[in-house]
């Protein structure tokens, strides 16, 4: 936009001022009247030279000038535009944040809930190759069972080793666990968080409400629940984390639409995160075409000859 336009490298600018006053001097020494105005009226100089009645009023150190101007401003790095830093993940980053509670153990979703969402983690990850994971795993308490990794082989291992009986004590830390979610995403450019839960405890509420006004960052539920009361009361429950739902699907349908929405997610980008784009590059054609009539064979001769 036109209020975001600077330049990356405004000093180069500077670099004007000696092309200004070197183009001045070099058409100043190469004007053949230039030694006999003073002496002769103007009115009667041109008459007087030999040659043609006038000089060109373009001329190759007329190009070079111009040619000097627009490679400043490429050089000064001309930005009206932010872009994605060039070292950043193609895919955005993923916190995966599962509930490993008794009530994940129920088998009306087989093999069971906390199984079919371990599954759904490891279908997601094959379709995010490369892209930066992170896992949570939460009951009464919660815990980062991976910082952010590409190694999808050890999420993999971790999410199948996930039990309630590995969880230090029961209950229910849905907050914090998604407090745990936003750290592990801090280091990255752009993000987003799925959470794979069956239940969220009535005392959650206000803590998750809290986290929702302080945190930018996207949230889809991926139930392993089949439709019913479960599901209907898990929604409400969610009201306060404004998250989405992805209904649990017999095929990969949902963990499609999952890869889908995360890879592209810029929810949780910080604007520090993200560089100016140099516009500068649009510039180079024209500076290229500028520079073909040198080219042509005799377009410096009269530059040499004065």
């Amino acid at each position: 936009m036109i209020e975001d336009f600077h330049f990356l490298r405004p000093l180069w600018l500077l670099t004007l001022i000696p092309a200004v006053l070197i183009w001045w001097l070099v058409r100043r020494h190469t004007d053949p009247a230039q030694p006999w105005r003073g002496i002769i009226a103007p009115h009667l100089l041109p008459h007087l030279l030999s040659g043609k009645e006038h000089r060109a009023k373009f001329t190759p150190l007329d190009l070079i000038a111009i040619g000097w101007l627009i490679g400043a401003f490429v050089i000064a790095g001309p930005s009206w535009r932010r872009e994605p830093t060039p070292f950043a993940n193609d895919t955005a980053a993923l916190a995966i944040v599962v509930q490993v509670s008794p009530s994940m153990e129920t088998e009306d979703v087989l093999p069971s809930r906390l199984a079919r969402a371990t599954e759904k983690i490891q279908d997601l990850l094959r379709l995010r190759p490369g892209a930066k994971t992170s896992l949570i795993a939460y009951a009464g308490s919660a815990h980062v069972v991976m910082p952010l990794t590409t190694d999808s082989g050890i999420i993999n291992t971790f999410a199948g080793a996930l039990h309630p009986k590995i969880m230090p004590k029961e209950g229910d830390a849905a907050a914090e666990a998604l407090q745990l979610a936003e750290r592990t995403l801090a280091d990255a450019a752009t993000g987003s968080i799925l959470w794979l839960a069956d239940t969220i405890a009535p005392d959650q509420a206000k803590p998750l409400a809290q986290w929702r006004e302080q945190s930018d960052y996207e949230v889809r539920i991926l139930p392993p629940l089949l439709p019913g009361t479960e599901l209907e009361t898990l929604k409400t429950s969610a009201q306060p984390v404004r998250a989405t739902f992805t209904p649990l699907a017999a095929d990969d349908a949902d963990v499609q639409s999952l890869a889908r929405l995360a890879k592209f997610s810029d929810v949780g980008s910080h604007e520090s995160s993200n560089r100016w784009r140099d516009g500068g590059y649009y510039l180079v054609p024209l500076l290229a075409l500028l520079m073909l009539p040198f080219f042509r064979r005799g377009w410096m001769v009269p530059t040499a000859a004065r």
